[in-house]
This record gives C-alpha cells, sequence and structure tokens, in this order.
C-alpha cells in the first residue's frame, strides 16, 4: 500500500522562529517556511522532515533526528564550538566527557534543540 509514497518524519515545537533559527543557520540545513509558518527541512538524499508549532509542546524523551557523520569527534567539535551542549548520560548510555557514547552499536552524542527535542550525530559505519 505504501510501497511508492514519499514518506516523511515530523515533531513540534513551541517557538517556530526558534526552531528556524537553529535548525538553518546552526545546523546548515535547508529550511523552507509554508502554509501556516509549518517548517520543512530538506535533508540530503531527498527526505523532508516537517517542523510544527504546538503551543503546549512537551518535548520528546527519545531521538527524533539522527545526522549521520563521517568523523564524531570533529561534528561534536564544530557544534560545541556554536555552542550546543551534549548530553551527559550514566548507566547503560554512559557517555563521555564530550557527551559521545562508544560502548556498543554505533557511536553516538546526543544534544537537544531549542524546544527540548532530542537529536543526534552518530558515527557512519
Amino acid at each position: 500500500m505504501f510501497k511508492h509514497t514519499k514518506a516523511f518524519s515530523s515533531f513540534a515545537v513551541d517557538d517556530l522562529q526558534e526552531a528556524k533559527k537553529f535548525y538553518g543557520d546552526a545546523l546548515g540545513l535547508q529550511v523552507k517556511e509554508g502554509a501556516m509558518g509549518i517548517l520543512t527541512i530538506y535533508l540530503n538524499g531527498g527526505g523532508e522532515v516537517i517542523i510544527y508549532p504546538k503551543p503546549n509542546h512537551i518535548p520528546a524523551t527519545f531521538t527524533v533526528l539522527n545526522f549521520p557523520v563521517a568523523d564524531i569527534e570533529k561534528a561534536v567539535e564544530e557544534l560545541a564550538v556554536l555552542g550546543i551542549q551534549f548530553e551527559q548520560y550514566q548507566g547503560v548510555i554512559k557517555t563521555n566527557e564530550k557527551g559521545i557514547f562508544r560502548n556498543g552499536g554505533p557511536h553516538i552524542a546526543w544534544f537537544k534543540d531549542p524546544a527540548g527535542n532530542i537529536l543526534s550525530v552518530l558515527q557512519e559505519i
């Protein structure tokens, strides 16, 4: 039924203009504002993500968007220079001082957008 549809993901934020600045300016993604202020992020490879306003927004407690990178150390350093802070986790997904998880699975570092949604950069395998 959906084999030939162009699926997309979406998530909410509490401030569309802050999201537009963050995703467009800080992360360098192509962002277009559409009807009713809804944002579309255009991803490499043709994918799209829709960001919509939600006044009573509660941030997701899981990763909503992942960015594969060739060099996680370099990506974390470049984002940190922009003022992006990486999450520090303990326990099963314990991260190092830079916020990078390296204990099984892909090397990954999590950070939040201005609305508190969790994003990640992860080392391409």
